[in-house]
């Protein structure tokens, strides 16, 4: 007797689909699972050189500051060289000026006036000293006047002691810049141009 199957046809069909949505779901997760690993080891490579990138930017950036660090301290030590030399320089070319200075304190002091103290500071002198009259004293401020290596004196303080011991005074008088010499603005002007040439 011949078999006859009786399942309907319909639901070998629906079985068959059903098979057919199981397997094509199953390759879907799996290939989002593929996807999702890709990405996530190419996020992740990505991540490594753009930190290996920062690494190399931090250790240029430290390398430049330790550049500039020793530069700065070549300025700085540059500019002392500077300062020394000028010293040297001003001190060379002083050292006739103070023999003409004494020279000429010499000359300029008249009869009847005793210097106690003479002070310098930059091209002002101060003298501090004893005059037997206020006389004396105009004579020396005139005797300056005339000088050719003080200038510009100025009386600030002139006390009249007990009759016969003089009269104590204070006169200040500014030193001539020599020929050649800069004067004290013009050295400042100097310097100024310098450091800002060094510091280009």
């Amino acid at each position: 007797m011949p078999s006859i199957n009786l399942l309907p046809w319909r639901a070998e069909l629906r079985k068959r689909r059903q098979k057919e949505f199981l397997i094509g779901l199953g390759a879907a997760v799996g290939l989002a699972v593929i996807i999702a690993l890709l990405s996530h080891f190419t996020v992740s490579t990505m991540i490594d050189a753009q930190q290996a990138r920062n690494d190399l930017l931090k250790s240029e950036i430290a390398l430049l500051d330790k550049q500039i660090e020793e530069i700065l301290a070549l300025e700085e030590q540059k500019a002392r060289m500077v300062a020394r030399m000028e010293v040297i320089e001003r001190l060379q070319k002083s050292r006739p000026q103070v023999v003409k200075l004494f020279d000429d304190m010499v000359k300029t002091l008249p009869e009847g006036v005793y210097l106690s103290s003479v002070k310098q500071s930059a091209r002002r002198l101060e003298f501090e000293g004893v005059a037997q009259s206020s006389t004396r004293v105009s004579a020396f401020m005139r005797n300056i006047d005339e000088s050719e290596v003080l200038a510009k004196p100025d009386l600030k303080v002139i006390e009249t002691a007990t009759p016969g011991a003089g009269s104590k005074f204070t006169l200040f008088a500014e030193l001539k810049a020599a020929e050649g010499e800069a004067t004290d603005a013009e050295a400042a002007s100097a310097k100024t141009k310098r450091v800002k040439e060094a510091s280009r």
